[in-house]
């Protein structure tokens, strides 16, 4: 099999809602990193056999294949095949473990994964609204099997079942703002993050302390999250060019990154945001691996109760979870996300000299995917 490398990855900076990004077209800032990408790297546009792009909510400006639509927004090769994937708040990192695949399968040589979301243009859900009358995306056959929660009921089960207190919960949310701040003053995201418009760092840091957060409102009733302790609503893409290790050498392309192994399972869709808890242990051991092995993480921070709930269960050190951050501080443009937490893991390990990297995600529906990640030398 194909060894499959990362030759680099680039970001925009992560938008608020209805912040500096929410003017911008989600084609025309996906196609802004997919050049930028390409501009890095020193890679033409035809030598990649094909995109694979993570989206969320595919319906209107998101629709009719917006990986697609960008590259050729960005003015790129009309014969390079592309694709856009759904796996909920994972879908660009199903992308990166999909564009892995064909390489390592040799059925393509260079491949980019990428994704976007504008959460603010388009909302989340707006692919089912009621008033679209298409009716509802689970069947009655579903509803008999499953209750049907939404993701803050779901992780007051996770924290309520690994007993994760409002007060952790808090403390959390303050460490991930502390560690962004940081991460940006001390340049932390330099070389990785790709200025659009007006915009050239993330937009979701706030000033806040543990008596700020412990005077917010639960969003559910006797709940342990508020807005504080969730991730943001955001706009953002990222993109990562993918290649064989044969087609690096022979083009002299130095990777940052080799991909050791990818994969995304299913766990139960009750509770659903388990996927980290669940993918962890035997992504580890397939690649005899063990916790202590992993120099870095990059776990999405949907809701504090399920990153501590998944460092209880692993029995991570949290000094390497998240060390600059994460989306309670940054934000979470859903389909863009696993290529933002790649890309910031690449640029990490670099960074720090690290050798490997975990990066995993809880996602909707009842989904977890996990990608490890060591450091080219």
């Amino acid at each position: 099999m194909e060894q499959v490398v990362v030759v680099d990855a680039v970001r925009t900076p992560v938008g608020r809602r209805d912040g500096g990004l929410s003017a911008v077209h989600p084609a025309t800032l996906l196609a802004r990193v997919l050049s930028e990408l390409l501009r890095r790297t020193q890679v033409d546009g035809n030598q990649v056999q094909q995109v694979i792009t993570g989206c969320v909510t595919e319906v209107g400006e998101q629709s009719f294949n917006i990986g697609r639509t960008a590259w050729l927004s960005a003015g790129l090769y009309e014969q390079v095949g592309a694709t856009t994937v759904d796996a909920q708040c994972g879908s660009s990192q199903q992308a990166f473990t999909l564009a892995a695949g064909l390489i390592r399968g040799g059925l393509a040589e260079v491949v980019v994964a990428s994704g976007v979301e504008s959460m603010s243009r388009i909302p989340i859900g707006s692919n089912y609204k009621k008033e679209l009358g298409f009716g509802r995306p689970v069947t009655p056959e579903y509803l008999e099997r499953y209750r049907f929660l939404n993701q803050f009921q779901a992780a007051e089960a996770i924290a309520a079942k690994w007993d994760v207190t409002r007060e952790r919960a808090d403390e959390f949310g303050l460490l991930s703002q502390q560690r962004a701040k940081a991460a940006w003053a001390e340049g932390h995201f330099e070389g990785q993050v790709v200025p659009v418009e007006t915009v050239a760092k993330d937009e979701g840091l706030r000033e806040t302390s543990l008596e700020a957060l412990s005077n917010l409102k639960a969003v559910v009733p006797d709940g342990i999250h508020t807005a504080g302790t969730a991730s943001q609503i955001s706009d953002g893409a990222a993109a990562v060019l993918l290649a064989s290790e044969r087609w690096a050498v022979e083009h002299g392309v130095k990777p940052q990154a080799v991909v050791v192994d990818s994969m995304l399972i299913g766990v139960d869709p009750v509770t659903m945001l388990t996927g980290p808890h669940e993918v962890t242990p035997p992504l580890l051991r397939r690649n005899h691996l063990a916790m202590g092995d992993i120099d870095l993480v990059e776990i999405n921070e949907a809701f504090a109760s399920i990153v501590l709930s998944w460092a209880d269960v692993v029995d991570a050190d949290m000094r390497r979870v998240n060390p600059n951050g994460g989306a309670i501080a940054l934000g979470h443009p859903l389909g863009a996300t696993g290529a933002v937490l790649i890309t910031k893991a690449v640029h990490e390990l670099q960074r720090t000299a690290g050798r490997y990297a975990l990066v995993t995600m809880c996602c909707g529906g009842g989904l977890g995917t996990g990608t490890l990640l060591e450091r080219a030398s």
